[in-house]
């Protein structure tokens, strides 16, 4: 859309305000809401003031003046709000000089895209991120120094098959690591998801399917791929659509990547491929019909794998999924098909849709953060020609014990991948994509999460240690 376009549709849609969002370094949509008399040519090419040390991890209190600049390309009509908004995607400047903060996770995102087109590998990069969710009808937690504890219920959840519900207990009830694909009425929430698919169609996504997933209350909608700014914006979307319509049924809805023991976690499985001159550059004749750049690719993904996690798993209850027996992609290891291995390459006939998966990722993730690191670490790959080594086409997960001690893993914590991000950071400092700055910035923040939680008892270690 152009600046011309935008008023005319605030104009002949009668719009009252414009909602105006951004998104900060730990991944959360933030906004302010901008009554539509004010917003004109101006407004729209100039940019919104704002304080910046309220944010964490930016400004300090004495260079807090900050500057919001839409991206008239990002406006969508606000499908929650009363009265009508329309909603509009910004970048962070420095209101000074009008450059680019380089603690943005936007502008961070729009950098790998310049990137890749000045390093001469591609010209257009393709996302297709898979993000799990969970939807509960109660949720209770307290962290204070007398008690910690948390409580989850829903009607559909695997251990209500024996609860007393007024009007009678149905039973139709998908079990632990069983709700992967059942008819309803054991897949209870198919008009959920449907509206909540067809509110993302509405606002202009690309969609393609909906389903419930493999643990109990668990679920999944589909995006069709789309360019790396285009899809983190669009999931920031897709979690402030799924949340809202959630909650509009009386459900909760979560992207936290392991809410609960004993059934599997929630990942953001995130498709990749690069095109140059309108051509695919992953298809090739290699190992899957790959070029041998893919295989490169891949390379960079699992030589900086535990680099990445910082950023695709950085919270540190992501490290309650990343572990064996929960088809959680714990390996350094690439195959067709498989899906036991961090990297995945999906079977396709057609050139044009051959692709890489990185399966690890969670949507807990900054997904701008998360999609430019997995595209960094690749070019560091195809730049330095890092081959991953041979296929694991076996089932990763029943290996003998010999065979899988010879294959790395990811990181086991947070702790553990924010180290190895202090050690191999270099690759995501090509081209000034990330600064060391950002890359500090955010790792103080993440730091704060690792202390709280190592320092906090855990309800599990009384029942471990109380008596002893």
């Amino acid at each position: 859309m152009s600046v011309e376009s935008v008023l005319k549709l605030i104009a002949d849609e009668q719009v009252e305000y414009v909602d105006i969002r951004f998104t900060d370094p730990k991944g959360k949509l933030q906004h302010v809401t901008v009554i539509a008399d004010l917003v004109d040519e101006d407004f729209l090419e100039e940019g919104f003031m704002f304080d910046g040390s309220s944010i964490a991890g930016w400004k300090s209190i004495d260079q807090s003046d900050m500057k919001l600049v839409p991206d008239v390309d990002s406006v969508y009509m606000d499908p929650f709000y009363a009265e009508k908004t329309i909603a509009v995607h910004c970048d962070v400047v420095e209101p000074d000089t009008g450059e680019s903060y380089d603690r943005c996770p936007r502008q961070t995102a729009k950098r790998a895209e310049a990137y890749l087109k000045s390093s001469g590998v591609g010209d257009a990069a393709y996302f297709g991120p898979e993000a799990e969710f969970f939807l509960f009808d109660d949720v209770r937690y307290s962290v204070t120094p007398q008690k910690v504890a948390f409580s989850i219920d829903a009607d559909a959840a695997a251990w209500n098959t024996d609860a007393e519900f007024e009007g009678g207990n149905l039973a139709h009830r998908a079990g632990h690591k069983g709700g992967y694909f059942p008819v309803n009425p054991i897949d209870e929430a198919q008009d959920i998801r449907s509206e909540m698919l067809s509110t993302m169609k509405s606002i202009g996504i690309k969609v393609d399917k909906h389903h419930h997933e493999v643990a109990t209350c668990q679920h999944e909608l589909g995006m069709i791929f789309g360019g790396l700014v285009e899809q983190a914006d669009n999931i920031q979307k897709y979690k402030y659509i799924i949340h809202n319509v959630a909650a509009a049924y009386g459900k909760s809805a979560t992207f936290m990547p392991k809410p609960m023991a004993g059934d599997n976690g929630s990942g953001m499985h995130v498709n990749m491929s690069i095109w140059k001159d309108g051509k695919p550059l992953f298809a090739g004749d290699q190992y899957a019909d790959l070029s041998m750049e893919a295989l490169y690719f891949i390379g960079g993904i699992l030589k900086h794998a535990k680099a990445l996690n910082a950023f695709t798993n950085p919270a540190t209850n992501s490290y309650k999924r990343l572990i064996p027996g929960f088809e959680a992609p714990v390996l350094r290891a690439y195959s067709a098909r498989n899906r036991s291995g961090c990297v995945r390459i999906p079977w396709t006939e057609s050139p044009k849709a051959k692709r890489v998966e990185a399966r690890f990722p969670d949507p807990a993730a900054n997904p701008y953060l998360a999609f430019s690191a997995l595209m960094m670490a690749g070019l560091d790959g195809i730049k330095n020609k890092i081959h991953p080594g041979e296929a694991s086409d076996k089932d990763l997960y029943d290996l003998p014990p010999e065979e899988l001690a010879a294959i790395p893993t990811v990181c086991g914590s947070l702790r553990e991948a924010l180290e190895e991000l202090e050690k191999d950071m270099d690759f995501l400092l090509a081209g000034d994509v990330f600064t060391k700055g950002q890359i500090e910035g955010y790792m103080e923040l993440k730091w704060e999460e690792v202390y709280k939680y190592e320092h906090t008892p855990h309800p599990v270690e009384y029942a471990m240690y109380y008596s002893v």
